[in-house]
């Protein structure tokens, strides 16, 4: 099984320093063993839906839980929350919205399109790092997501 073949944290992050922020927040709790960062929703989607470099991937299963920035170059989240929820392959995939906007639109709009959480990344460190670990705890240890979770 390659490294990319078992994928439990989906990181859809455009930002290196939010990122790895949140890369090592996880791995500081013990949550990062099966995590890959991607760094836009073209990206994203080519990974999720198996297509672009990633359509040889031999993954069986669909991420546990997408944490997903809004304002990306190529493809933004909204657009990448959509195209999730539109088939029927990944729309109960988890999906946490982690974004700076605090914009009303963006937040009514995330919840229109069904993202199942949407948390504004704070600013403090401290905070940070205690958001990313909450997060990860409830997605991976907490929720019990449907039994269904293969790829088509």
């Amino acid at each position: 099984m390659n490294s990319k073949s078992y994928v439990e944290i989906l990181l859809v992050e455009d930002n290196p320093n939010d990122a790895e922020l949140t890369l090592l927040a996880l791995e500081e709790n013990h949550l990062s063993n099966h995590i890959v960062w991607l760094k836009d929703g073209k990206e994203a989607l080519d990974f999720i839906f198996l297509e672009g470099k990633y359509e040889d991937d031999n993954r069986l299963f669909l991420p546990k839980v997408i944490l997903l920035d809004l304002k990306m170059p190529k493809v933004g989240g909204l657009e990448v929350l959509r195209k999730l929820r539109e088939n029927k392959a990944t729309e109960m995939i988890p999906v946490v919205v982690l974004t700076s906007s605090k914009e009303d639109r963006d937040i009514v709009e995330s919840y229109e399109l069904g993202v199942n959480s949407y948390i504004v990344k704070p600013v403090d460190f401290d905070q940070f790092t205690e958001s990313i670990k909450e997060i990860g705890y409830y997605w991976m240890l907490v929720n019990q997501p449907p039994v269904s979770g293969k790829t088509t």
